[in-house]
């Protein structure tokens, strides 16, 4: 018979054993086509192949702890100094340095929602509490609410342009607002992971921004444009106090080193060439499905990201297993509606199929 003792088990700080769970895009068992994680489609160009393989010999060595070739070329791509950028282990990791860095335990973090499912997630971990401000019908941001729900304990505002999953992104003249009503003790992070798909010529300027708002920090990711899903390189740009902040709570070596070499890669010229071309493949495939959806009769939110946005609503769960059966995978948000990303032409079409028998 065990003694009570024996029976005890090691407590959970009650904010982690209430998380919600993370849920990934599914992945394909056999043959399907992957529209559920935003990945961008096409294998890493020849040159980025060419850095990782010639990188795979020195893994027996530690890579740079602080990735300072990394920075200081990101650093120069973006147009600020050095001491302003600081990488991590893809984006989700980079704001979760954030918001160690600032927060205290109960104080608040406002954020749009629906949003990015790890905002709540990392909030949590980091001893915050959420205070989530629904999204316009439109599946905007509601900038003007979120202002409303900045309090004397908020620390942190989550921006996220284009909106994930929705796909809006938020204009520069209401970012410009919001900035003016918040404390300019409250951190705004502006998450950027889409930058590269935004085609709105009154979206703002994230460098801009920072140079008249020392409180705004940018979060940015090299997943998706740059095709670095699988190597996880993600960084945020802010001012030298902040970003020496961010440095000190980051995990050590945070970014391996194949991952730091392919990033390199991928900010060579010629490679950044490669890669804009693919991305306005990709955008003009964007267009084209969303145009589709438009016409077939659904109502989808402008999207200025590397995905579309269906509201789908109590029939979510159900589509989305049709869509599997049919070698389509999108991403279900249970109630609510699904992601779908932009993917090759035959995948897109597979999925526009499937749309127009749904309706």
């Amino acid at each position: 018979m065990s003694s009570p003792a024996s029976e005890k088990t090691v407590p959970l700080r009650p904010a982690v054993a209430a998380l919600p769970a993370y849920v990934p895009g599914a992945r394909p068992s056999g043959r399907a086509w992957k529209l559920s994680s935003n990945e961008n489609p096409y294998p890493p160009p020849a040159a980025v192949v060419a850095a990782i393989t010639e990188a795979a010999v020195e893994v027996n060595r530690y890579p740079d702890m602080f990735a300072t070739e990394l920075v200081e070329a990101l650093a120069a791509h973006v147009g600020v100094d050095p001491a302003q950028v600081v990488v991590g282990n893809g984006s989700v990791a980079v704001l979760q340095h954030v918001l160690e860095a600032v927060l205290e335990p109960g104080d608040e973090v406002v954020y749009p929602w629906r949003s990015f499912e790890a905002y709540p997630i990392l909030t949590a971990v980091a001893g915050g509490e959420a205070v989530t401000v629904p999204l316009t019908a439109a599946g905007r941001l509601d900038l003007p609410a979120m202002a409303a729900a900045v309090g004397p304990r908020t620390r942190v505002a989550l921006v996220c342009t284009p909106n994930n999953p929705t796909g809006p992104v938020v204009q520069a003249d209401e970012l410009e607002t919001f900035l003016a009503e918040v404390p300019r003790d409250v951190l705004v992070v502006v998450d950027e992971a889409y930058l590269e798909f935004i085609r709105d010529a009154e979206a703002p300027v994230g460098i801009d921004l920072l140079r008249r708002h020392p409180n705004v920090v940018l979060v940015r990711t090299m997943s998706k444009a740059s095709g670095l899903a699988g190597l996880r390189v993600g960084y945020a740009v802010a001012e030298p106090r902040l970003a020496a902040a961010v440095r000190s709570t980051s995990t050590p070596f945070g970014v391996n080193h194949l991952a730091q070499r392919a990033a390199l890669a991928t900010l060579q010229p010629a490679v950044q060439a490669e890669l804009a071309e693919r991305v306005e493949h990709l955008v003009a495939e964007r267009t084209r499905v969303w145009d589709t959806l438009r016409e077939q009769g659904w109502d989808v939110p402008d999207t200025h990201a590397n995905f579309v946005w269906l509201a789908t609503g109590e029939r979510t769960v159900e589509l989305a297993a049709e869509a599997s059966a049919a070698g389509v995978l999108v991403r279900p948000f249970a109630g609510e509606g699904m992601r779908v990303s932009i993917g090759e032409v035959e995948a897109n079409d597979a999925f526009l199929a499937l749309a127009a028998g749904w309706r």
